[in-house]
């Protein structure tokens, strides 16, 4: 027997394949190149929800340090407050014990539904020790506590207040 070797087309080699397997890359090449396969189209979605994920979580810490930057300016708020309230005593008036309240409580953003977060001071007034002008002068401390998501926070202010200060030029 004589094997001669002819040309066949693509569908003749195609079609005498055993099985009935066919290759059908004859009839439309760009849509075999345009595809995506699961595997492809599965790590797209992971990638996705990673990005989303990550955008998320980006999102919830910068308003979360937005919350606290806020809550920590009220606070420095109030200490300056009582400091420029401190100003318009006289000096017997603040060296007398009892006149300025020790604790106090403010609150931040209150409305009829919520009675808003809570900040508790405390006012100490103290002489200066170990100085020859101590008599004349006196440190006050403010300090302020509160507490977000669970955590307490606290921030405390401290300047001096002299006798012949700021307070004697009232008008």
């Amino acid at each position: 027997m004589i094997f001669s070797k002819t040309k066949r087309s693509t569908k003749e080699r195609d079609s005498g394949r055993r099985g009935g397997a066919k290759n059908l890359n004859h009839l439309n090449p760009k849509r075999r190149i345009a595809a995506f396969t699961l595997m492809e189209g599965l790590f797209g979605v992971a990638v996705m929800g990673i990005v989303f994920v990550a955008l998320y979580t980006g999102m919830a810490s910068g308003f979360q340090t937005l919350g606290t930057s806020q809550e920590d300016l009220r606070a420095t708020q109030i200490m300056v407050d009582k400091f420029e309230g401190l100003r318009l005593y006289t000096w017997d008036q603040i060296t007398r014990p009892g006149f300025i309240p020790d604790a106090f409580v403010a609150r931040y953003a209150p409305n009829s539904k919520n009675p808003g977060l809570a900040y508790t001071g405390t006012i100490n007034i103290s002489p200066v020790a170990g100085q020859p002008y101590a008599v004349e002068l006196r440190a006050v401390s403010i300090t302020l506590s509160w507490t977000t998501h669970g955590r307490p926070r606290t921030q405390t202010l401290t300047s001096y207040i002299a006798r012949y200060g700021l307070q004697n030029y009232i008008f």
